[in-house]
């Protein structure tokens, strides 16, 4: 029974690593480095454009409720 139990064990892990492989968990992910043009061009992006209004908790609460996603 013991055999069994090993065998059974040794699949499963098996499989767990293969999918976790197969979905990149625990990769990390390396940001690109920009150069000093597209670092200037990133600030005068960010001080042309207007920052979002800020949403109000209600709405955004509603929308993510179990609720109004369960509803089709």
């Amino acid at each position: 029974m013991s055999i069994l139990a090993d065998f059974v064990e040794q699949v499963t892990k098996s499989v767990l690593n293969e999918t976790k492989k197969s979905l990149g968990v625990g990769t990390k992910r390396r940001r690109r480095r920009l150069s000093p043009s597209q670092k200037i061009a990133k600030e005068i992006e960010r001080m042309v454009k207007p920052a979002k209004k800020q949403t109000s908790r209600k709405k955004t609460t509603r929308a993510r409720s179990k609720s109004t996603r369960r509803s089709y």
